[in-house]
């Protein structure tokens, strides 16, 4: 009798200490789906930033891009502990993928009702939610159904999912006003973001540190190619209104150096084996990766306000649009700051390199209100990004390895780290 060949598994738990596992190529595929998610933020974003409507850029950014970045880390730590890869598992994952594509299509009405002041229309976002919460409360169900070991820390999950996707469709059903919706958002956050919490307390998943590290650092690289395309999408602009020159060559390479700083100063952390030795300090670390994406994804949308200015489309002073640009880099670097303090531990020169970094961000958009060119400005953003990685190869980088060599050796770390180095 013909069956699968993927035939059906016990979704019982991975082993976390398994040996040299690396993401699937199911979940680099739904990875993908999130493209379309940064592309259309990021353009709404660069839109309403570039007509000087920071409100509306600010909110509907967030609360868009929170909603998918929320939803891949749901999806991934879930995927981490019980990834089973049968057929059921394989469809259930597609089922979330169309999930996603539908929060994509919900974007543009979320930053239009915003802008107008009326209400907040988030119907198709919270139809996504739905679309990707029955298919997340199937997986948790079939842990409760087949692993006694995890039962209650899936009953756990399988309520806080509920109570929140309720919450969310009355909020969308309710038509609420922008300060109603940001106040009930804020609810529901709580109750979103303690679940995993309270239900890890309760027994931890058997989540991999290796693979949850790779994860992360994957949706990174995507996020960056926000940054990518904009910079092409700056080149255009320039290209096509005066033709090649000097200026054009030097922002496509500053903004080329700009995203590969950022990469840089990412994997320099040992993250997972800092996380194999300390899982503990995972909710901290796993959660505080929004504003990482956040501050990514911006900058490319400031790219994108660059090239919009250029075309004569953008409303906002010069000085102002570097800042749209040198703003989501700052963040980006104070989020690494926190992010290396708390795995590793920021000493006070460490500290004083990123404030330092930070000076030479304010400078860029100083030099730009005094009356230079955002191309200039792009040049002291690099400035800016390369003193930390400079300061990070020639000293950092050996402090740290003697630092966390012992550490990481008496607590047997093991697979593949996720980071190059």
């Amino acid at each position: 009798m013909a069956r699968f060949y993927h035939r059906l598994v016990s979704m019982t738990g991975r082993d976390p200490h398994q040996r040299g596992r690396v993401a699937t190529t199911l979940e680099l595929f739904f990875d993908l789906t999130f493209v379309v998610v940064f592309s259309l933020g990021g353009v709404q974003l660069a839109h309403y930033l570039s007509i000087g409507h920071f409100r509306t850029a600010t909110l509907a950014f967030a609360f868009c891009a929170l909603a998918g970045i929320w939803a891949w880390i749901n999806f991934t730590w879930m995927s981490s502990a019980f990834d089973t890869d049968d057929w059921l598992f394989r469809l259930v994952t597609m089922l979330q993928m169309v999930g996603v594509c539908i929060l994509a299509l919900g974007i543009e009405p979320v930053f239009r009702t915003v802008d107008a002041g009326t209400f907040v229309d988030n119907e198709i976002i919270v139809a996504r939610y739905v679309v990707m919460r029955v298919a997340l409360l199937f997986q948790w169900m079939r842990v409760a159904v087949q692993s006694e070991e995890y039962r209650a820390t899936a009953m756990i999950y399988i309520a806080s999912i509920t109570v929140a996707q309720i919450g969310w469709i009355i909020s969308a059903v309710a038509h609420l006003s922008l300060g109603k919706m940001v106040v009930a958002a804020a609810i529901l956050w709580v109750v979103e973001l303690a679940g995993p919490v309270l239900a890890e307390r309760r027994k931890s998943t058997p989540w991999h540190a290796h693979h949850v590290a790779e994860r992360y650092g994957l949706l990174v690289i995507i996020t960056l190619g926000e940054g990518i395309v904009g910079t092409v999408t700056v080149l255009q602009a320039v290209v096509g209104d005066y033709g090649w020159s000097v200026d054009a060559a030097v922002f496509g390479l500053t903004g080329i150096a700009i995203n590969f700083c950022m990469w840089w100063i990412y994997f320099a952390i040992p993250t997972a084996d800092i996380l194999h030795a300390h899982p503990e300090k995972c909710f901290p670390w796993g959660y505080g990766h929004a504003v990482v994406y956040l501050a990514i994804a911006a900058f490319g949308a400031g790219l994108h306000v660059a090239a919009l200015q250029i075309e004569h489309e953008a409303t906002i002073s010069t000085w102002v649009v570097t800042a749209t640009i040198a703003g989501p880099v700052a963040v980006y670097l104070l989020s690494m700051l926190a992010m290396y303090g708390y795995l590793v531990g920021a000493s006070v020169r460490t500290t004083a390199v990123f404030v330092a970094a930070l000076a030479f961000l304010v400078l860029s958009v100083a030099i730009t209100y005094w009356g230079t060119s955002v191309v200039a400005a792009m040049i002291v953003i690099v400035i800016a990004a390369a003193l930390v990685v400079l300061y990070d190869e020639l000293t950092e980088a050996h402090d740290r390895a003697e630092k966390l060599s012992p550490e990481l050796s008496s607590a047997g770390a093991s697979g593949v780290s996720s980071a190059d180095g």
